[in-house]
């Protein structure tokens, strides 16, 4: 598959698991602007409590979320929707709290590529129960 960004045959699945992870494991408070090579202006989550979440709520989240907490994809996979439409799917955990437990979460993203590059349009985040 090309990448609309550079026209040569970077295989998209592993960009835009880049760019999942990029998006967690950041400190966006040191590069508050670049949230929007990210986000795009239209995004929208439904988080893991089944809320539709507005984009600036997600914002601000992603400058007051717990830098220490270090995650793990499981199972990451791209489904190509258009030439500039894909969905990601994976499996993510969270690194351990202070009582030792990892949150897991199965995770979808709709990314578009506009502005010369990868933004997520929307993303979905459903919370594992312990069985």
């Amino acid at each position: 598959i090309l990448d609309p960004a550079t026209g040569t045959g970077t295989f998209i699945a592993e960009l835009i698991e880049q760019r999942e992870q990029a998006l967690l494991q950041t400190d966006w408070n040191t590069y508050p602007d670049s949230i929007d090579k990210f986000l795009a202006v239209e995004f929208e989550e439904i988080n893991s409590n089944g809320k539709v979440t507005a984009r600036q709520d997600v914002v601000n989240w992603l400058l007051h979320k717990d830098n220490t907490v270090q995650w793990t994809f499981k199972d990451f996979r791209v489904r190509v929707l258009t030439d500039e439409i894909v969905l990601a799917i994976y499996s993510a955990r969270s690194s351990a709290n202070l009582d030792g437990n990892f949150k897991d979460s199965i995770r979808t993203s709709i990314w578009h590529y506009q502005d010369g590059q990868w933004k997520m349009v929307f993303h979905q985040a459903t919370q594992l129960m312990e069985p």
